[in-house]
């Protein structure tokens, strides 16, 4: 019996830890919100525990009548007085809470802002750092462990919700309008986020991962990513056949004259870990393949289908977009 009731309980055991958890919490918010669970939980059970334990006894005890003053003290003390004392205890214990999970609103801004833009499907990512430079990606955010980051989050079509589980709530993007949301990471890792609220199609093949990393990495990787690539200048064929499909009119790659909007920045493209928000590893293969039919790897996708490109185009492209670290 026990071997089987744990067996039972073993895969939501399994949930409770790993890159998307927000029970293995790596962020000061998302201790801060595992611990508001655990509390609540422990709280609503000795509710429960009571109620059902009344239930047992007056079901299993002998049936005689009980005085009026016996009933009225039940109802209020195991009615009353402790529902209320415990849910007026839970409600003390999250309102306590809030100045850590809304740090910004209580004074503590952050060095560094991360904006961050749904889009059906895959997500713009702006750093904007202290001396006004900007650093411009899509589909992964970097963050330095230990430090405090202002995120501002906003739409550019329907409701999306950014979601980093191991590192703290989450926060609906909204178009026209920006809402706020800080984290601070606590351990170095790379975790995964996700968008939590139905946008169509592929709304759930629209993932990212986050790289929490030590702040001297997190700054020589910034600081890499103020210039362009030194693989803009090589393998020319790929590079001119990339802007003679004007695929420039679509994206943009820092160094180039490729300065499109309406698709994911791809600049320092190669660097990066999967390929249409989460779904594929990073490589000239599926690089290639996304190049040709982009739909059959993200459905929904609004990029258009290259099936009639030359296989030799298409690799010449994909090496010269995987050369941009």
């Amino acid at each position: 019996m026990h071997v089987v009731l744990y067996l039972a309980v073993l895969p939501i055991l399994g949930s409770c830890s790993g890159v998307q958890s927000a029970l293995d919490p790596a962020g000061e918010e998302a201790r801060q919100v595992a611990t508001l669970f655990w509390v609540m939980t422990v709280g609503s059970g000795a509710i429960w525990g009571i109620v059902v334990a009344l239930a047992l006894y007056a079901s299993r005890r002998k049936r005689r009548p009980v005085s009026e003053e016996t009933a009225g003290k039940l109802i209020f003390w195991a009615g009353v007085v402790f529902p209320v004392t415990v849910l007026t205890a839970l409600l003390a214990f999250a309102l306590w809470l809030m100045p850590t999970l809304r740090p910004f609103a209580f004074g503590d801004f952050a060095r560094l802002r991360v904006e961050v833009v749904g889009n059906q499907f895959w997500w713009r990512v702006v750093y904007h750092l202290p001396d006004g430079k900007r650093v411009v990606s899509a589909n992964e955010v970097r963050l330095p462990v230990g430090e405090r980051v202002e995120f501002s989050l906003t739409s550019a079509d329907m409701i999306h919700s950014f979601w980093i589980p191991a590192l703290g709530g989450k926060m609906d993007l909204i178009p026209g309008r920006v809402n706020r949301l800080s984290l601070l990471a606590t351990e170095a890792g790379i975790y995964r986020g996700q968008c939590a609220e139905f946008c169509g199609v592929a709304h759930a093949l629209m993932a990212f991962p986050v790289f929490v990393m030590e702040p001297t990495d997190f700054n020589e990787w910034l600081n890499a990513r103020t210039t362009p690539s030194a693989g803009v200048e090589a393998d020319a064929r790929g590079r001119d056949l990339f802007l003679g499909r004007d695929c420039g009119t679509c994206h943009r790659i820092d160094g180039t004259q490729a300065q499109g909007s309406s698709g994911p920045d791809l600049s320092h493209i190669g660097s990066r870990l999967t390929l249409g928000a989460g779904q594929v590893k990073n490589d000239p293969d599926a690089l290639g393949r996304f190049i040709a039919h982009s739909s059959a790897i993200k459905p929904g996708s609004m990029m258009p289908a290259y099936l009639d490109l030359p296989e030799d185009d298409i690799a010449a492209m994909a090496f010269w977009l995987k050369g941009l670290q």
